[in-house]
């Protein structure tokens, strides 16, 4: 056994790195316990189940802070040359591990104090924060010594650090043979593939680096993410992030208020109606190819993509200029079912993607519903697991629960095929009790663009991009899943809301520009004809939930930065974030902001393609400058004050 040891472990590079990671590793779950140790009565109760789950969920963000912390560590122990024996050069190894990880260690501490304050993980932002403050020295030998508690354990971990660090030893010299050369580098080749699988959280097409979003996936409670999460992940995550900063356009809430203000408050019209909510969310549906959308194209002899949407427009309720409020899947989800537009990044990438959120699933939940969130994707994919759950929804329905065959119905790259998976999703809505609120976000028009092998001839090629083959495949999808659900007794008591995440391969002139990058289709559909009609107004994503909530006549205070398009006093509007300004919608006119001033202004109305700026020509109402910033100061505001909920 101790040949074994002295051969294999003492005396081993790959053992000795995997040794020390195995103790810095311990060292983080050490300092997540400490940290629900010392901040317990801001947690509730905690069962000791519950804590596993959170403490599991931990360890791949551990995984992913320890490799980042390590990398140059592990370059040193692990490049296949011979001076690794050197004795000198193990001893720079060690306190270079122990200097970082130190680091690392000290900084998971600090937020057990910190967290009190901020009820979230230490980000980048810390930085930038405190970058004023002269006396930070002070005040952290102050803290050290007023919670002496968390000081001791510190100091404790960082002598474990040192004592359980393990260096190999070597008591004689060998030769680098050739054949030493191509095992160490197919063992530093093995580290590196290791290396970038587990900094990203996983493996595939449809894996992206895990973010700081990923951690509601365990949590029951936003707060409980501060659990899952370590600081060094945190300020790794958001290096290079834009922290948001008060503009303080308004210098007291009372004035920007006045101006505009997201927290809801319905007006009661009624007794509240217990309908089903079924939204889908389908990938790059851009209002392009939409033809009931776009009558007016080629002199009338534009047909589209989409016949059976088409006719659910004609039946239902859609407004003239409907917009997204982002460019990206990840945008899509938070601005439809939480009101909550894109400025400056994705939500789901910011530090603050673990406030809590006031989604229309959360909402609804407070009346009863049974809510469901269903993605065909590998479950975690894209994030929007972690994002369905904070937001409100109490079910999660991906590949993993799909009960057909998942190897025939995968796509082969992203997720099962829609017209199999929109089946499923009819199915599984006919089991849960009423009244319930689910939504669907699609997969298969996306790239590589490609459609089931026994519909190629039934959708072959058309137009000038791959896209519009599979968007047919996909409203063909919707058209199979309506004449299934039709069947079902909860149809006729649903309140069905299509739309898109964001636009994509545009191709027409009337679209390539500012404002047609953010055109997709927004149509409300009930069965009994209630909402119907095509309105000549301003609609965006984020108008989805409060126009939801306000038919239902839903009475509870919510924040919401959209408005509920059936009020016919909220203002006609609509804004997204095209990088690096603001686009604001109002009457005929886009204006778009530099955060300072409003720069340009075309009638995208007239002037479909954008090509006449009005700037100076026409004269800009002050009250139009002053909504743009209410909507920026507050987006900050209470993203950075963690208050997008009414408290």
């Amino acid at each position: 056994m101790k040949n074994f040891f002295d051969r294999y472990i003492k005396n081993n590079f790959y053992a000795a790195a995997a040794c020390n990671l195995l103790l810095v590793m311990l060292l983080f779950m050490a300092c997540r316990v400490a940290f629900y140790l010392f901040n317990a009565e801001l947690f509730g109760e905690m069962t000791f189940s519950h804590f596993l789950t959170l403490c599991k969920g931990g360890l791949q963000f551990d995984l992913t802070a320890v490799l980042y912390t390590n990398i140059l560590y592990f370059v040193m122990m692990l490049i296949p040359f011979g001076f690794r024996r050197n004795s000198i050069y193990q001893k720079i190894a060690k306190w270079l591990f122990i200097i970082t990880n130190g680091i690392a260690i000290i900084a998971n501490c600090a937020d057990i104090n910190y967290f009190p304050f901020t009820f979230r993980r230490t980000t980048m932002s810390v930085f930038s924060e405190f970058s004023n403050e002269n006396n930070l020295i002070r005040i952290f030998a102050l803290s050290m010594i007023e919670h002496w508690g968390v000081t001791l354990f510190a100091l404790t971990t960082l002598f474990a650090l040192w004592y359980f660090y393990h260096t190999p030893r070597f008591s004689e010299k060998r030769k680098t043979t050739l054949l030493y050369y191509v095992l160490n580098t197919a063992a530093m080749t093995a580290f590196a593939a290791f290396f970038v699988i587990a900094a990203r959280g996983g493996v595939g097409a449809y894996v992206r680096p895990i973010t700081l979003s990923n951690a509601n996936a365990y949590a029951d409670k936003p707060n409980e993410t501060a659990i899952i999460l370590n600081t060094p992940f945190c300020i790794y995550r958001t290096i290079g992030k834009k922290s948001f900063k008060d503009p303080q356009y308004f210098k007291t809430d009372e004035e920007l208020n006045a101006v505009f203000n997201p927290i809801v408050y319905p007006v009661d019209s009624g007794d509240f109606k217990k309908m089903n909510v079924v939204i889908f969310i389908i990938e790059s549906l851009s209002k392009e190819f939409v033809g009931e959308l776009n009558k007016d194209l080629d002199n009338g002899a534009y047909k589209g993509y989409t016949p059976f949407l088409d006719s659910l427009i004609r039946e239902g309720l859609t407004f003239e200029y409907t917009f997204a409020n982002g460019r990206k899947s990840i945008d899509g989800m938070p601005s439809v079912l939480a009101s909550i537009p894109m400025f400056y990044e994705p939500y789901f990438l910011t530090s603050y993607s673990t406030n809590k959120v006031s989604g229309i699933a959360g909402e609804l939940d407070k009346k009863g519903y049974y809510t469901a969130f269903f993605h065909g994707a590998p479950n975690g994919s894209m994030g929007f697991e972690a994002f369905a759950k904070v937001s409100g929804f109490k079910n999660y329905f991906g590949m993993n629960e799909y009960d057909g065959d998942k190897k025939v119905d995968f796509d082969g790259t992203w997720a099962l095929w829609d017209e199999e998976f929109f089946q499923f999703y009819a199915r599984k809505m006919d089991t849960f009790q009423q009244p319930f609120m689910t939504a669907l976000f699609s997969a298969s028009s996306h790239h590589p663009f490609v459609v089931p092998e026994k519909y190629a001839a039934r959708f072959p090629e058309e137009g000038s991009h791959p896209i519009h083959k599979c968007t047919r495949y996909t409203d063909y999808s919707l058209q199979r899943f309506f004449e299934t659900a039709r069947k079902e007794a909860w149809f006729q008591n649903t309140i069905f809301v299509i739309t898109a995440d964001h636009t994509n391969a545009l191709t027409r002139k009337e679209y390539l520009n500012d404002a047609g990058f953010y055109k997709v289709p927004i149509v409300f559909y009930t069965p009994n004809g209630d909402l119907h009609g095509r309105i000549q107004k301003i609609a965006q994503q984020i108008d989805i939930m409060p126009t939801i909530l306000g038919y239902l006549n839903y009475e509870e205070p919510f924040v919401a930065f959209g408005k509920n398009l059936l009020d016919s006093t909220q203002i006609d509007n609509a804004i997204a974030y095209n990088n690096p300004v603001f686009q604001y919608f109002e009457g005929n006119y886009m204006y778009q902001f530099n955060e300072q001033k409003i720069f340009a202004v075309y009638d995208f109305v007239n002037d479909f393609e954008l090509k006449n700026n009005l700037i100076g020509k026409i004269e800009i109402n002050p009250a139009v400058e002053n909504r743009i910033k209410a909507y920026i100061q507050q987006y900050v505001k209470r993203m950075t004050n963690n208050n997008l909920t009414v408290q």
